[in-house]
């Protein structure tokens, strides 16, 4: 009976139970979930805090699913939409049954969403009934899944609560870059979808492992069932990673456009903003519009009025923290975009400026940096560039009977005389995480210590 009791003191206190659920595997949640109702009901928000969808014909299409995803969709945080590139999803040409030529088919999303069969058999899906039935023959299920735009909104709609969309679109092979795939019918679905739900808490976007034209069908001001009302759901946008397939070096020039003008549209609301190049390096996104392939050239057929005109520079109004990786860019390109910046940012010095795995091709990093100075007026903003990266902490193994006493004491000792001598303030920072390691699990010491004094390295 006293254990009973005290099972159930525990249980009902949340912090406490919210705490212990939060360590438990997934796997040991679902089977938690079956014990009772109670059990159920308290898992269930962990456990259905992220959720990923690995896109397939069936993923949107199935009611039990979609029923699922009904009860549990309140839950869901953090979603993660993935679809990989292959066989599968690469369109061939669409050929005319009666003459056997290749026909143009022109996209237009059908985002009518009422479930009136009548109705929905009225209006064909693809523009024409003669151009529906060509595609209904000749492409495959997967196709006419991700071109669904009323299914993709019915499961965003099921997932009120959205925080953080995550999506993942790997392996496009190099000389499909200019070809259109289903993977990209099914990020215009998904666009779309963000656009006519109803998402208030939505405000991170993370682009993992993309193809440099996603961006243009991520992209709510350039057509395909864009509306007045699309871009006021994309600047609840605050957190915005990307991690984009380096561009071929043959014509880089349309996609580098397409990421330039997807930027315009998130730089005035964004706080952290994480760019990384994956394969070989590429230019700078932040300067984008001073790269040499990029600059203004002679009037064109198209759009003779502007094409000369050069790309407006990004200005990012609110934001705390740029990460930059894997880039090759000119010193004198990321000096001028923090001098572009010297109005529109209010306190540089609380604004966190990275760039790792960055070789410049042109210039030093005292030229790139030099307007840091004329901003702050002085050279202070060089102490925390020049901060040692790395320290030695020592660890005492002890025996499990060793008192946490004498052991805190020994520590505290050590702080002593470490702060008897100059030290930066990371190495303070440093002395305070190495503690919380010596305090750590028997199993956490297990792991990570191997002798008695390790180096730890602290950015």
């Amino acid at each position: 009976m006293h254990s009973k009791s005290a099972f159930l003191q525990f249980w009902w206190t949340d912090k406490a139970r919210d705490t212990f659920l939060s360590f438990v595997q997934k796997d040991d949640l679902a089977k938690l979930r079956l014990a009772c109702h109670d059990f159920g009901v308290r898992a269930a928000p962990i456990l259905f805090e992220e959720v990923t969808i690995n896109f397939r014909a069936s993923s949107f299409s199935k009611p039990t699913r979609m029923a699922a995803l009904g009860r549990v969709g309140q839950h869901v945080r953090t979603l993660r939409f993935n679809m990989l590139h292959g066989p599968e999803t690469f369109l061939p040409p669409l050929l005319d049954p009666l003459t056997g030529k290749e026909t143009t088919f022109i996209y237009e999303p059908y985002t009518n969403t009422t479930r009136d069969s009548a109705s929905r058999h009225s209006v064909p899906t693809y523009g024409s009934w003669e151009m529906t039935d060509m595609l209904v023959k000749q492409y495959s299920p997967l196709f006419h899944a991700a071109a669904n735009v009323p299914s993709f909104i019915r499961a965003l709609s099921a997932i009120p609560n959205l925080k953080h969309l995550k999506i993942s679109c790997p392996g496009q092979e190099p000389n499909q870059r200019y070809r259109r795939g289903i993977v990209d019918y099914a990020l215009i679905s998904l666009r779309i979808a963000v656009e006519r739900s109803k998402l208030p808490l939505l405000d991170s976007l993370s682009l993992l492992s993309i193809h440099p034209g996603a961006v243009l069908y991520l992209n709510p001001s350039l057509g395909f069932g864009a509306s007045p009302s699309s871009m006021r759901r994309w600047r609840q946008i605050h957190k915005l990673t990307i991690q984009m397939d380096t561009v071929s070096l043959g014509h880089p020039a349309d996609h580098l456009k397409l990421l330039h003008s997807y930027l315009h549209l998130f730089a005035p609301s964004l706080e952290d903003f994480r760019f990384r190049w994956l394969g070989a390096k590429g230019p700078c996104p932040l300067s984008l519009g001073t790269e040499r392939c990029l600059e203004a050239s002679s009037p064109g057929m198209a759009c003779p009025q502007t094409q000369h005109l050069p790309l407006r520079p990004l200005l990012f109004e609110r934001v705390q923290t740029i990460e930059v990786e894997n880039v090759a860019p000119d010193a004198s390109q990321i000096s001028a975009f923090i001098t572009s910046h010297r109005h529109n940012v209010r306190h540089w010095s609380s604004v966190e400026l990275k760039f790792e795995d960055t070789q410049l091709r042109k210039g030093s990093w005292d030229e790139a940096l030099a307007p840091l100075t004329r901003i702050s007026g002085n050279d202070k903003w060089k102490e925390s560039a020049e901060e040692v990266p790395f320290m030695d902490v020592p660890l005492m193994l002890s025996s499990v009977d060793f008192e946490q006493e004498r052991l805190s004491r020994v520590w505290d000792e050590h702080i002593k005389a470490r702060k008897s001598r100059p030290l930066h303030g990371a190495l303070h920072r440093a002395s305070a995480k190495g503690r919380g390691l010596l305090f750590g699990t028997e199993e956490h010491m297990r792991r990570f210590l191997r002798t008695d004094l390790l180096n730890f390295g602290w950015r």
